[in-house]
């Protein structure tokens, strides 16, 4: 399973130069976990930069992956991460929901360098 986070989505369909490290992952809807806080944060970006019907439409994509809701249960969870790791509040939810699908996060934050069960590609 995977999640791909909002960063990475972005890179993703803007086709920038990491945009083939998040590929597989994207393309993969069968093993794609898609957090909520990842529809907020790429629809909000989208609709800045290239209007709401394009917006929707990749919403419509992403959601072919499986949506993960923030529950209490993840927010405890992504409370914790943020508090043991230092992370941030979206960064942690990113995190809490992979980690408790059993998920690999896919990223290029290099906030996750060195923390387990994260593919981190840096920005060049």
């Amino acid at each position: 399973m995977n999640v791909v986070d909002s960063s990475g989505w972005i890179e993703y369909l803007s086709g920038g130069p990491n945009a083939a490290f998040f590929r597989g992952p994207v393309e993969d809807e069968a093993a794609l976990l898609v957090p909520t806080l990842s529809l907020f944060e790429v629809y909000r970006h989208l609709l800045r930069h290239v209007g709401r019907d394009d917006a929707l439409s990749v919403m419509a994509a992403m959601r072919q992956g499986t949506v993960i809701d923030l529950d209490d249960r993840l927010a405890l969870a992504a409370a914790e991460l943020s508090v043991a790791t230092r992370l941030a509040l979206a960064d942690s939810v990113m995190l809490a929901t992979a980690r408790a699908h059993g998920a690999v996060l896919w990223t290029q934050d290099a906030d996750f360098d060195g923390l387990e069960g994260v593919r981190l590609k840096r920005k060049p």
